[in-house]
């Protein structure tokens, strides 16, 4: 029961501490909206185009 235990915490503590960093680097990213738009453009023209 107790190794039960102690891998059920460090599970959770290793998803919390994934969940950080990607909470963290969404935050601090430089892209801003107009670049990330303008780089799926052209794949979005492509896709609409042919289908």
């Amino acid at each position: 029961m107790k190794l039960e235990t102690l891998l059920l915490h460090s599970l959770f503590a290793a998803c919390l501490l994934v969940c950080a960093l990607t909470l963290g680097a969404m935050l601090t990213t430089q892209a801003g909206v107009p670049a990330v738009a303008a780089g799926h453009a052209p794949v979005v023209a492509v896709s609409s185009a042919a289908g």
